[in-house]
């Protein structure tokens, strides 16, 4: 007897529907996969015998067969087990099961028991698109449950999941109060109002996020760089439901979500160390087995690289179409995965190998030639990316040591930052873009409107520094942002003036 149920496998981070099919024939005790599977489907064999077992139930004794179709995509988890199991008691006639109208997944125990698995959202998601209800490990249940509308049935064990299928007891659907768990404030375990000094790096970060403009920060060690780059997400705008959803969707697939914490409220923010390959920034894998890398995890939310020069270049240059596009194209020879990756891109760096050339606190021991290769390693390409280039010096001794210090917190800075998103918004409602950054030229000569002092500010500043027309773009673009902060329709000379001053690599002050 062939007996068919339905479960959900993944591609990149699609999702796609599974038919289960379970022979039983007589013969030789024999239990055959097929399907293009992967090593951990092929061992979910031992498990499913021994949980039958222990679930009160016989393993048969002949010839089964299971096929996961459509046989050219590689599946690969242990979230099959669950419906592989239900498949080889319906076929033994052990149970009579209504498995129509489900989709199933979850991992089962020697024991019997239901483990969660990774990617229950998406499976949820297209659950809810192809009109079906769900059965599940209820760890994974309110991590469903934000797909609205969808019937999902938690389950613990084989043998629970077995008496609901053949109707012998009631398991009522899965019900979460996401409105309350999605209203609930966040405090972040860091503010800017930590910040002592360095005011021209926090307005150049208030600047960055408002207008989503790459950010590259340069400095000797210990001036704040990287305590900074930790609290850009904290002024950034508070997530839509639509963007938790997106990055939700990628937090699960990618095995980061827990029964404590289901969702993604708060805006991402990676930090890989710059020992990281190419595979794991980018994404990457073989087969259908792909990853998503740090990019797409830090998706609507900060890329941070630390220590910039220390990556290996050909990471750095993986970076460059993700920048450019908004997206990453991960090719193989069987299969095209396409992975987003929107998100603000924020960096640091020393000076130098030894980090203090040009300080006045302590003496460089670097050579030139030192300095440019170091330099060196990041390319034009990759800094023709980045729209604000920011120089931290020391803090003053008075500074560090003033206990009365105040400075604005996240909460303010972030109020700002809103009223300009609100404005560029409004600005580009019938245009394909959201922030200022991602103006085209059209774009730049159409919202960028100079006062006549501004222009002569911008033409004094080209001849003098020998700015290119690349160079050209960027202040426009960062002059406008400036100018949506203070709530300007155009842009004036002081918006220009502060625009100039974060290209520092640029004017070669640096080089």
């Amino acid at each position: 007897m062939v007996t068919k149920i339905f479960s959900l496998g993944f591609s990149g981070i699609e999702v796609y529907p599974v038919e289960i099919e379970v022979d039983l024939q007589r013969g030789l005790p024999a239990v055959s996969f097929i399907g293009l599977l992967d090593a951990c489907v092929k061992e979910s064999k031992d498990r499913i015998r021994s949980a039958i077992k222990n679930s009160g139930f016989d393993f048969p004794a002949g010839r089964i067969t299971v096929n996961l179709a459509p046989a050219n995509v590689k599946k690969e988890g242990a979230h099959f087990d669950l419906a592989i199991a239900l498949g080889v008691i319906a076929s033994s006639h052990q149970a009579n099961l209504n498995l129509s109208g489900y989709f199933i997944a979850g991992e089962l125990s020697l024991e019997g028991g239901v483990r969660p698995v990774k990617g229950i959202f998406p499976m949820a998601l297209e659950a809810k698109k192809l009109g079906k209800k769900i059965i599940l490990p209820l760890d994974n249940a309110k991590e469903a449950s934000l797909a609205k509308g969808l019937e999902i049935y938690p389950v613990t064990s084989l043998a629970e999941v077995a008496a609901f299928l053949s109707e012998q007891i009631e398991i009522k659907p899965f019900k979460a109060d996401w409105q309350a768990v999605l209203e609930t404030s966040r405090e972040y375990e860091v503010d800017f109002s930590e910040v002592k000094g360095q005011l021209v790096a926090r307005r150049a970060s208030e600047v960055a996020v408002a207008g989503m403009h790459n950010l590259i920060m340069i400095g000797p060690p210990g001036v704040g760089k990287t305590m900074l780059a930790k609290r850009l997400s904290t002024i950034l705008p508070s997530m839509s439901f639509d963007e938790i959803l997106e990055v939700t969707r990628i937090y699960s697939i990618g095995g980061y979500l827990s029964s404590s914490s289901p969702v993604v409220k708060d805006r991402p923010f990676r930090a890989p160390h710059h020992t990281s390959s190419g595979s794991a920034l980018v994404g990457g894998g073989t087969g259908n087995a792909i990853g998503v890398g740090e990019i797409t995890l830090a998706h609507r939310g900060v890329l941070f690289l630390d220590e910039l020069p220390e990556f290996h270049r050909d990471v750095l240059e993986a970076l460059r179409q993700p920048l450019e596009d908004g997206f990453i194209n991960v090719s193989r020879a069987a299969k095209h995965f396409k992975f987003p990756a929107k998100f603000l891109f924020a960096s640091a760096m020393n000076p130098c190998p030894c980090g203090f050339f040009g300080s006045k606190e302590k003496a460089c021991h670097c050579s030139s030639f030192q300095i440019q290769k170091y330099r060196r390693k990041i390319s034009g390409p990759l800094l023709d990316r980045i729209d604000i280039h920011i120089e931290l010096a020391g803090i003053k001794t008075r500074e560090l040591i003033d206990n009365d210090f105040k400075a604005e917190s996240s909460a303010e800075i972030k109020q700002r930052v809103e009223k300009a998103r609100l404005i560029q918004g409004e600005r580009f409602k019938n245009d394909k873009i959201l922030f200022n950054s991602q103006m085209n030229h059209k774009q730049i000569k159409k919202y960028c409107i100079l006062d006549t002092e501004a222009k002569n500010m911008l033409e004094m500043a080209i001849k003098h520094f020998s700015f290119s027309a690349r160079a050209y773009d960027k202040i426009l673009k960062v002059s406008r942002t400036i100018a949506d902060l203070a709530e300007r329709s155009s842009i004036t000379a002081e918006d220009v003036a502060e625009a100039v001053q974060y290209r520092s690599l640029d004017k070669n002050l640096w080089v």
